[in-house]
């Protein structure tokens, strides 16, 4: 008897209504003092592939930066316990119009699990409670991944993977919702900032189930990088949750990719020619330069992180979700791989493949 497989059968994302990409660059470009890395940041500002990125936080009035009159940031930074308070209102509304989404494509009656992954954010009762509670899925198990990061994707559908798979009748929501904008720092680091111009709100919702239709999940798989422990950081401090992301993280990564014991476990047993299709979180520029280049990719391999990062900007764990999306909408799309990196720094991921697609075509 054949083992049941887990499918993601639809996948939906959101983001809020407020741009502030260029805001973004106006306040930081204040924030510089020392004209050489003023014009540092902007020109990595200006090669960063991100044109929108959006948040929760309405500008100030008249349009204004948000440390302006009016604005969340204005004054003194807001302590964690404001930007906690605003994202226990803002992450379950964002989360429950990414589901809104999703039903618009997929029956969602008979949910039987809640999974929801979250970095940016803690409240007890937790957002996968309020969640259930507003969607009337009291009864249904849940779990929270918290404070995983990046790659907390990955963590959610693998948790929807193993359920599906030992349980084959379950129907599972699997969410994802970040705010990364709450959490920004006055500060004049160059690398702060940097790491601040990459980050955007996002929310997403998939269905995962033992049914036949989108993508079939196989061959999950989490690797740590050696000597990499301390590239990104995401501590909790009083002005909220500040991030460290190393300017080394891509060299890391390209180096790591290199290797052929990491490159067994993300193709393991594919071919590389089989692959066709390729979900990469897109955590900047530079993150998927250095993935395509230690793959050795072709050019273009990456369209669609690409894409969702010149549209949305890095939404921590939902940046996965959005990339699969677009790939689920893509009739060509047959195997592929996903793959995320954060703290750590670890690899986590899996194989996905077309439900009911055939052979591939021999190439040429």
């Amino acid at each position: 008897m054949a083992e049941p497989s887990a499918f993601i059968n639809a996948i939906a994302g959101t983001v809020p209504p407020h741009d502030v990409h260029r805001l973004f660059i106006d306040w930081a470009e204040s924030q510089i003092e020392d004209p050489r890395l003023r014009k540092l940041f902007m020109r990595m500002a200006d090669r960063s592939g991100i044109e929108h990125r959006w948040s929760v936080l309405p500008p100030a009035p008249g349009g204004l930066p948000h440390d302006r009159p009016g604005g969340f940031y204005h004054g003194d930074s807001p302590a964690t316990s404001m930007r906690m308070e605003c994202y226990a209102e803002a992450a379950p509304e964002l989360a429950l119009e990414a589901i809104g989404k999703l039903a618009g494509q997929v029956d969602l009656d008979g949910v039987t699990h809640l999974v929801v992954a979250s970095c940016t954010g803690f409240v007890a009762p937790g957002i996968d409670q309020i969640i259930a509670r507003r969607l009337g899925l009291e009864g249904v198990e849940r779990t929270l991944v918290g404070f995983m990061g990046c790659y907390a994707a990955v963590s959610a559908l693998r948790v929807a993977h193993h359920i599906v798979r030992s349980e084959p009748k379950a129907r599972v929501l699997a969410v994802t919702v970040e705010l990364c904008s709450l959490h920004l720092q006055h500060t004049q680091q160059l690398e702060q900032l940097l790491a601040m111009l990459q980050f955007s709100d996002g929310a997403a919702a998939a269905l995962v189930t033992s049914e036949p239709g989108g993508f079939e999940m196989s061959h999950l798989f989490s690797a740590q990088l050696e000597e990499s422990a301390e590239l990104i950081q995401w501590k909790i401090v009083d002005t909220g949750f500040e991030m460290t992301l190393s300017g080394e993280v891509p060299n890391r990564i390209n180096a790591a990719l290199q290797d052929e014991d990491l490159r067994a476990t993300l193709y393991n047993g594919w071919a590389p020619d089989e692959v066709d299709s390729w979900a990469v979180h897109a955590g900047g520029r530079s993150i998927l330069d250095a993935v395509e280049k230690g793959l050795e990719l072709p050019q273009g391999s990456l369209f669609a992180s690409r894409d969702i990062l010149a549209r949305f900007g890095n939404m921590s764990s939902s940046t996965l979700m959005f990339v699969l999306a677009e790939l689920l909408g893509r009739s060509d799309v047959r195997k592929g791989v996903a793959l995320a990196f954060g703290p750590g720094l670890a690899a986590e991921g899996f194989h996905f493949s077309r439900a009911g697609a055939g052979p591939l075509p021999a190439v040429a």
